[in-house]
């Protein structure tokens, strides 16, 4: 028997029975795919700060932020504040409102490359709006992307070789696929609209990249007429109040962003270039002509998610809380080092602002995880929420804010206690 499946099961048994009713709606018994667990996941009842509670009464540190979303932490009062005052308003006003000018203006304000805004509501729709729109300006077909670099789900950035389920093949034809941190492939290309990527490095860095390599990106693709996208959906306001292309003081063409732009709340936006994003604009001359790319989208801008964005934005430009959760992450990552340390493992904790990753020994990219690793992961997951702590699968985790001293220690001590019974059925 398996002590970390028994601690776990002995825990969870109102979320093991959720999941079997689950199991009969959904793909997996889940609706997203980071929430996939063997035997089973854990079913959320409440959060505050930095805890969250699941349906038995377990406590938990969480590091899954809303999927990065909540660096204030899980319902910042100034943020429910907000958000109460606006739902009292209305929630869907199918209209300009007043909201989504402040918004706007504070992106522009923070971020570098921002000088037009258009909101979107994920951050998926985000990149695949940014995408078309430099493949419109361009008159070019073809994209670029870097492996392991995560972009959402649509179809030029959801697979990794061709003949992917459900990819056309023109698609497929149409995107270059490079490895992490090379540039030798784009050199003397002029078929390329646009390079995409995330300036920290394949899921918010934990294949990392630097300086250095963003600054020669930014000459080759300016030197080759191909739009640079910067993807800050997950670093946007983590790296800087500005993001990453503040803090390396590189300026892309475009830039993605989403999960902390709405404070929880769905909202994403796609900013850049005024002359890129122009053409979205409507003609006025002798008479009003369309837009030469037409975006749509139902939620918009919502009054909610624009509140809770702006309440949120705010908090990032005004306060200490970046360096707060860059703080936290910094004394994990040490502690868990500590512990790797202690058991003699070739593994290593990193990261550079609010998040560690944990590298396994043999661990591969995130984009070819498999069978032995991904059942290892699952193991340390089981055991970190058996301990009271719920990481993300990479493994590893986002810091927010709201994270204490007392949430390091818990840490620390539960991947420890993990590690050990991990070493204790020889899965290590």
């Amino acid at each position: 028997m398996s002590r970390i499946l028994d601690a776990y099961q002995a825990r969870t048994p109102r979320s093991r029975e959720l999941h079997r009713k689950a199991r009969g709606l959904f793909p997996n018994g889940v609706t997203h795919v980071g929430r996939y667990l063997e035997p089973h996941p854990i079913y959320v009842d409440r959060a505050a700060g930095s805890r969250k509670w699941d349906v038995d009464g377990n406590e938990y540190v969480d590091f899954f932020g809303g999927h990065g979303a909540l660096i204030l932490g899980h319902s910042h009062p100034a943020v429910m504040e907000a958000v109460a005052a606006q739902v009292s308003r209305g929630v869907h006003y199918g209209a300009a409102h007043e909201l989504e000018v402040r918004w706007a203006q504070l992106i522009h304000e923070m971020v570098p490359s921002a000088e037009r805004v258009r909101f979107t509501v994920t951050g998926t729709e985000a990149t695949h709006l940014a995408l078309r729109l430099a493949r419109a300006f361009t008159g070019k077909t073809k994209v670029a992307r870097f492996a392991g670099h995560f972009h959402g789900w649509h179809d030029h950035v959801c697979f990794t070789a061709p003949g992917a389920a459900g990819i056309g093949a023109g698609i497929a034809e149409d995107t270059v696929v490079l490895p992490p941190n090379d540039l030798r492939s784009l050199y003397d290309r002029e078929d390329i609209a646009a390079v995409i990527l995330e300036p920290t490095g394949a899921t918010f860095g934990m294949v990392p990249t630097n300086v250095e390599f963003l600054r020669e990106l930014r000459s080759l693709t300016t030197a080759c007429g191909m739009i640079l996208i910067f993807d800050e959906v997950i670093c946007g306001f983590r790296c800087s109040p500005g993001g990453a292309q503040r803090h390396f003081g590189v300026k892309p063409d475009l830039t993605t962003l989403a999960k902390i732009i709405a404070g929880g709340f769905p909202g994403a936006a796609v900013v850049g270039r005024a002359d890129i994003l122009a053409l979205l604009d409507y003609q006025a001359g002798d008479r009003i002509q369309p837009p030469k790319v037409m975006h749509q989208g139902t939620y918009n801008a919502g009054p909610v998610s624009a509140a809770a964005g702006i309440a949120t934005l705010q908090q990032v430009r005004d306060t200490d809380a970046l360096a707060r959760a860059n703080r936290t992450a910094a004394m994990i990552r040490e502690g868990c080092s500590e512990a790797i340390r202690r058991k003699g493992l070739n593994w290593c904790a990193y990261g550079c602002f609010s998040e560690f990753h944990i590298r396994m020994d043999g661990d591969k990219p995130p984009e070819q995880k498999g069978g032995v690793a991904i059942e290892r992961i699952h193991k340390m997951r089981l055991g970190m929420l058996a301990n009271g702590v719920d990481i993300i699968g990479w493994p590893g985790g986002l810091v927010s804010a709201a994270h204490t001293d007392e949430d390091i220690d818990r840490t620390v001590r539960a991947f420890s206690t993990t590690l050990d019974w991990m070493g204790e059925e020889g899965c290590l």
